[in-house]
């Protein structure tokens, strides 16, 4: 079959789109990939920079969706059922192997592009502000990043769940996209956004900050907290990994509240199934991603490239 392989830890220009090994079945699922998403932890792996250090060669790619070719007679899969899978490793090919406890049936009106999206970010999202932020509706929720994978699921999801959803954009031409997404507000993260943003909220603040951003832009997201506010922290695609200095938490009855969506599975069984009941919930009201940006699985190097470059809106998907 083909695949997408690391060859290096160069980064992008790391892949080689060449043939290699189908997968051994074993007691796993094995899944005709129909389209598997691209997340910002795949470009750190490709970097050597996530937290799961691979020496190459490996196929990147944590999440899939396509049909199933093969399942274990134990599973509750079936071959020709269409579903979804977090892979971890080997998304970025013609066909992966996942255990059963990975994969989830896709949702009927989904396609495999849509459904790619609809798994990490999504699912981080949900945990993130229904478990970790306890949003409640009526609730204002400060989206840094939003024309982002991430941030576009934040807005999508917050304003499901009945927020007010305030929307800061880096590029002044994702403007209109994150409007589409429904976002109540949408204001440029430059010079004197935490004014915009307190200007937005009549001088209150905000009750819950998604920031997938880190760097700068931090410490003017714990100062745009509202009393008993929650910063949470998503990612680091700034780069830098901030700091804060733990009385101004105390003196203004604020948390930063911590959101690894990975560990938090690894570490709860049947935490995977419970949050994706609570999402699907959300896709049978209407929830969807807006359209993906497909490209090729030849050309991925390219379309990783792209993502690093800052050049996608929303989520990116690669079709074999």
């Amino acid at each position: 079959m083909k695949a997408l392989l690391a060859q290096e830890l160069s980064g992008p220009s790391g892949l080689v789109y060449t043939d290699v090994d189908d997968p051994v079945a074993g007691e796993a699922v094995v899944i005709d990939v129909g389209a598997a998403g691209v997340c910002f932890p795949d470009l750190l792996l490709l970097r050597g920079e996530y937290q799961l250090k691979l020496d190459p060669p490996f196929i990147p790619g944590m999440e899939v969706a396509g049909v199933v070719r093969s399942a274990p007679e134990d599973s509750e899969f079936t071959a020709g059922q269409r579903v979804s899978a977090f892979t971890m490793l080997g998304g970025y090919a013609e066909q992966v192997a996942v255990a059963p406890d990975g994969v989830v049936p896709t949702p009927a009106g989904v396609d495999d592009a849509s459904a790619a999206a609809l798994l990490g970010n999504y699912y981080t999202m949900y945990f993130a502000l229904a478990r970790r932020g306890a949003l409640r509706p009526g609730e204002t929720v400060l989206v840094l990043g939003s024309a982002g994978g991430v941030g576009t699921a934040a807005v999508q999801i917050a304003k499901a769940m009945g927020a007010r959803v305030v929307a800061m954009v880096h590029r002044p031409q994702a403007v209109e996209f994150v409007e589409s997404l429904g976002a109540d507000v949408v204001l440029p993260l430059t010079d004197g956004w935490l004014q915009a943003v307190k200007d937005a909220t009549g001088g209150r603040g905000v009750d819950l900050v998604v920031d997938p951003v880190g760097g700068e832009a931090f410490d003017d997201a714990v100062r745009a907290l509202a009393t008993e506010g929650r910063l949470l922290v998503i990612g680091f695609a700034a780069g830098g990994i901030p700091t804060v200095k733990v009385n101004r938490l105390l003196l203004r009855n604020v948390s930063i509240v911590g959101v690894g969506w990975g560990e938090f599975v690894n570490r709860t069984p049947g935490a995977q199934s419970v949050f994706g009941f609570g999402l699907s919930k959300l896709v049978e009201a209407g929830l969807r991603p807006p359209p993906p940006v497909r490209y090729p699985l030849a050309e991925g190097r390219a379309a990783l490239q792209a993502l690093a470059d800052g050049e996608i809106k929303g989520k990116l998907v690669l079709v074999p």
